[in-house]
């Protein structure tokens, strides 16, 4: 009877306390795996894997061992569906949405922060979804994000424009160097896009120093990004221009031409990892601070975003010691790095 009854069982179904306590008992009378397949109407693969992940200490399948560590197994795979249901995980999440992280941006640092740890590496869609969510609505989050938009558009409307960069090195390939943070003269650079994708700036970030600088450009083509960094880089002595790092945007793909004019080689930053180039992220969110969303950059004077940069560069940072960019910039252009 028991042959019988148990034989009707769907293959389909996963493993319950009921088949383990069966697994046991049939283990203990002599069964053979391929037996007690049979009787369970299962694959002989499943039962073996369910007897070598569950035995205690790897040796004894014992059923009520086997189940916890099935359940726990169910709870992990259920935390990894649902990551934002881990209270840790939601209020660091929370936290730097609040701190105007960009969900690209929590992505990212969960990433490098956890790199052995999946649950806590979540897809930057996972966090746009959670904002998103209709229970979620009433309380507002999308007004941490930079769009601050109430309702997200679809995502046919969000498709990235991938333009081939000739003559791309990736960032991983950079000297090892750049990621000290000893000497100055390696840069992180990127486009802040004006009312209409008309026009904007390009942002330079020195990464020793926190130095800022910004040049505007008429439109968002490549030739204008291009003279926009020669007119940023050309000025400086060599030892201050030794690379830079780009984002993956259409208008870099003439990036050789700083290396062709000023022997200043370019990397890029893997797509849709802006933390790869988190200070020239945050010396942006300043940029914007002065210049919002929606700024119509040919109405923007040269010297309004002289007076930015300026202001930038000439506010003490704790980073730094409580020094300014400017300060730090100088005293390393004079080879005096601990002054």
């Amino acid at each position: 009877m028991v042959r019988m009854e148990v034989s009707r069982i769907p293959k389909y179904r996963k493993l319950v306390k009921e088949d383990r306590i069966l697994i046991a008992r049939w283990r203990f009378e002599g069964y053979s795996r391929k037996r007690i397949a049979k009787l369970l109407g299962r694959a002989v693969s499943t039962v073996g894997r369910e007897i070598q992940r569950n035995s205690f200490q790897g040796k004894v399948y014992e059923p009520l061992h086997a189940q916890s560590k099935a359940d726990e197994k169910k709870e992990r795979a259920w935390k990894a569906k649902q990551p934002l249901k881990n209270p840790q995980i939601y209020a660091y999440v929370l936290g730097k949405l609040r701190d105007g992280w960009s969900p690209e941006q929590i992505s990212g640092r969960l990433k490098l922060e956890h790199p052995r740890d999946s649950s806590w590496q979540i897809g930057i869609e996972t966090i746009y979804r959670f904002i998103y969510k209709k229970e979620n609505q009433s309380r507002a989050w999308w007004e941490y994000l930079r769009r601050k938009q109430k309702r997200r558009r679809q995502k046919s409307g969000r498709k990235a424009q991938r333009t081939k960069i000739p003559d791309r090195v990736s960032i991983h390939e950079r000297p090892g160097v750049v990621d000290k943070r000893k000497e100055i003269g390696h840069w992180e650079g990127d486009t802040i896009v004006g009312l209409g994708r008309k026009n904007g700036l390009h942002s330079a970030y020195e990464r020793v120093s926190s130095l800022t600088r910004i040049q505007k450009m008429n439109s968002l083509k490549a030739e204008q990004a291009s003279e926009a960094q020669l007119r940023i880089y050309r000025p400086l002595p060599k030892r201050a221009r030794k690379s830079t790092t780009l984002d993956n945007g259409s208008e870099h793909v003439l990036h050789a031409k700083l290396k062709e004019e000023l022997g200043m080689p370019t990397y890029f930053a893997d797509p849709y990892s802006a933390w790869q180039r988190g200070g020239n992220e945050n010396a942006n969110l300043w940029i914007r601070y002065y210049f919002p969303k929606g700024t119509d950059f040919a109405k923007i004077s040269e010297e309004e975003i002289q007076d930015v940069e300026w202001e930038l560069n000439n506010r003490p940072r704790k980073r730094l010691g409580f020094k300014t960019p400017m300060e730090v910039f100088t005293k390393h252009l004079r080879g005096c790095s601990s002054c």
